[in-house]
């Protein structure tokens, strides 16, 4: 059963057949790497399978009437070279399995990464973040062990039991027909220990990414829970979350407490026969010595490839994972025709415009309007009315179903979405700061930025207000989302963020709805200068920072029901004028 919190709206089952060869499409640069390392893992494999007959030798000699002692010490330093050599060869297998590894999850983690961010808005809402980064970091993970250590694991002990088979025939056929008995029964055991097992495992993971997925929630909404008093309520979820991933981790361990004690009397059984029958069989002291290695040697690899096959199903489930959130192709994504446009003079034309997010649910119905080049334009109306819908559209956020979108006269589907969007500077409402400077929120890591223009700007936008008040000014450390800064400060930095980049068209969408007045002037006095330097689209619920616009566009329920400028609106009295008058009264 596998984990549905991991999984995503889509995931189809892929053939395993076709997993490995999507897979080979990262290994193929890496198969020289693979190939060295099978070499090396062949020579580790053969010396470390001639040591115990080392050790019969040095045992015959010691048990025997007359003791060689040059010979004894010569078969010790033959041991020794070659278990140094072995450890050499193990050295150099490791390290090349570990680079090739981590360059084919290098690689994998960037083209999922990559695929990840090229996907629309509509898809990101569908989603959930925590199962993507579950994706783009465990999963990756899983198979980079793949990769660095199960495959050659799986190899070497094929490899072990194939050779020590061979040897312990050699030493003495009757015992080792007799030790398949117990070999059997372990890896018969192991088998059904690994399908328990496997299945606790899912379980211990289901509620450790349950418990995790209500911690992110609950730490992030902590302040609420705090206001309304909800401490015991959500303690009382906690306990529960956590008392059942107890639960399933002690039914983990459970399964091992049986599993080892199992195979360890099993083993030691063995021994015990190997040791009773050797001599029944007359072996020598030396051979019986070896043959007891070998067992150890034959047990192991047994045990651990029940184990190895359990981690070969995971990382097959992984790679199925990573490839279907490959497969998920971007809604919205260039066509082979489309064009660079270098510099947008700004009009901006929407022709019967019908966009739902899902099905016939209309957001915006039957939606036409221009506007030209530098005017500034503001929507007003009821939440959900289809404002930010508007602006979402613009910059190819979602794609519509009906109509067209035009810049310039030129359709926006027809335009490269990066050469769109750099021309389209947004200020949102919710102002997004990432952890580290200043310099770097701002420039958004561009290095071709020097201070100068950085400091101009933030002149500009009268963010130098409190920068210039900093310790280390540009320099000073951002926390996570912005938190150590005000919401005005924090939206002083996107402005300044939007304007170095010389935008041709400007979206402000409820920029000024949470912030204070004194840092409401500021960002006003900003806005008035940047006017003249290019299109302005502006949704605001205050419609005294809307009066100055060119041209108010008032919707309800996504359809256009008044068009024109504050003075025009006022005077017919209609549904912007109820607004604008309701406004003014509260505030009085």
């Amino acid at each position: 059963m596998e984990d549905e919190l991991l999984m995503l709206k889509g995931d189809k089952k892929i053939p395993t057949g076709i997993l490995l060869k999507r897979t080979m499409k990262y290994v193929k640069p890496e198969l020289l790497s693979f190939i060295l390392a099978f070499i090396l893992l062949l020579a580790n494999v053969a010396l470390d399978i001639y040591l115990p007959l080392i050790i019969e030798n040095i045992t015959d000699n010691i048990t025997s009437n007359v003791i060689d002692l040059d010979k004894i010490i010569n078969m010790a330093v033959l041991y020794f070279i070659i278990a140094l050599a072995n450890m050499t060869s193990l050295y150099f297998e490791s390290m090349i399995l570990q680079r090739a590894g981590q360059r084919i999850i290098y690689n994998l983690r960037v083209d999922i990464f990559t695929h990840i961010e090229n996907m629309s808005q509509h898809q990101f809402d569908e989603m959930p973040v925590g199962s993507l980064v579950t994706r783009v970091a465990s999963y990756t993970q899983s198979m980079s062990d793949f990769f660095t250590g199960v495959i050659v694991r799986v190899l070497k002990n094929i490899l072990v039991i194939t050779g020590v088979i061979g040897i312990m025939f050699y030493l003495s056929w009757k015992l080792t027909l007799i030790m398949l008995i117990p070999v059997f029964i372990v890896g018969v055991s192991s088998f059904i220990f690994s399908k328990v097992v496997s299945k606790r495992f899912r379980n211990e993971r289901k509620a450790l990414s349950d418990l995790n997925t209500y911690l992110n929630e609950n730490l992030s909404g902590m302040k609420i829970t705090q206001i309304f008093n909800q401490e015991d309520y959500k303690e009382k979820q906690f306990i529960e979350k956590n008392e059942y991933l107890r639960k399933s981790i002690f039914s983990s361990i459970t399964c091992f407490a049986i599993y080892r004690p199992f195979i360890t009397i099993v083993y030691i059984t063995t021994v015990a026969v190997v040791f009773y029958l050797g001599f029944e069989y007359g072996m020598t002291a030396g051979a019986l010595v070896a043959y007891y290695m070998y067992l150890s040697k034959f047990f192991n690899p047994i045990q651990e490839l029940a184990d190895q096959l359990n981690t070969i199903q995971k990382a097959l489930t992984a790679s199925e994972r990573l490839f279907n959130l490959m497969d998920v192709l971007p809604e919205v994504r260039d066509k082979e025709d489309a064009i660079d446009i270098d510099h947008f003079e700004g009009k901006i034309e929407f022709k019967n415009v019908w966009f739902a997010y899902k099905d016939e649910d209309w957001i915006l119905r039957d939606v036409s309007f221009v506007i030209n080049p530098k005017e500034t334009c503001a929507f007003v109306g009821a939440t959900g009315a289809g404002k930010t819908t508007i602006l979402g559209l613009i910059v190819r956020n979602y794609e519509i179903q009906k109509g067209q979108i035009l810049i310039d006269d030129v359709d926006i589907t027809k335009i490269k979405i990066k050469s769109l969007r750099r021309a389209i500077g947004q200020m949102l409402q919710d102002v997004f700061l990432f952890s580290g400077t200043i310099r770097d929120n701002i420039t958004l890591n561009d290095t071709s930025y020097t201070d100068e223009e950085i400091l101009t700007t933030c002149k500009y936008v009268n963010a130098d207000s409190f920068i210039s008040k900093l310790p280390k000014g540009l320099d000073d450390e951002i926390i996570e989302r912005g938190e150590n800064f005000s919401q005005g400060q924090r939206q002083l930095l996107s402005f300044a963020r939007t304007v170095l980049y010389k935008p041709q068209i400007l979206i402000l969408d409820e920029a000024t709805a949470n912030i204070d007045t004194e840092t409401e002037v500021l960002i006003q006095e900003s806005l008035d200068k940047i006017k003249n330097i290019g299109t302005m689209l502006v949704v605001a619920h205050r419609l005294s920072t809307i009066q100055h616009a060119d041209q108010i566009i008032v919707l309800q329920k996504g359809e256009i029901i008044e068009h024109g400028n504050h003075q025009e609106l006022l005077k017919n009295h209609g549904h912007y004028y109820k607004l604008y008058k309701l406004q003014f009264e509260q505030r009085d």
